[in-house]
C-alpha cells in the first residue's frame, strides 16, 4: 500500500477527527480512503448518467420489455 501525506487546517483536522469518532472509522486514513472511495463511485456514476444521455433509445420499456428482460434472466440462472 501506498502512502500519501497530507496537510490540513486546524479546523479541517477537527472536523476529520469528529467524523472518525461519529462514524466509528479507526483512523484518520480509513476515512479519507472512504471519503475516496465514494468521490471515484459518484464520478463513475456521473459517467454512467452521461452515457445514458448520449446513448440512442433503446426502445419502449413496456410490460413485454420487462417480460422479456425477465426471461433472460431467469435464462443466466437468475431469480
Amino acid at each position: 500500500m501506498s502512502t500519501m501525506n497530507i496537510s490540513l487546517p486546524e479546523e479541517l483536522k477537527a472536523y476529520v477527527d469528529i467524523r472518525i469518532k461519529a462514524d466509528g472509522f479507526g483512523s484518520s486514513s480509513e476515512y479519507m480512503r472512504e471519503l475516496i472511495r465514494r468521490d471515484r463511485d459518484r464520478e463513475r456514476f456521473r459517467q454512467y448518467l452521461l452515457d445514458g444521455i448520449a446513448s440512442k433509445p433503446a426502445g419502449r420499456m413496456d410490460a413485454a420489455y420487462f417480460a422479456d428482460l425477465r426471461k433472460q434472466v431467469a435464462a443466466k440462472g437468475g431469480k
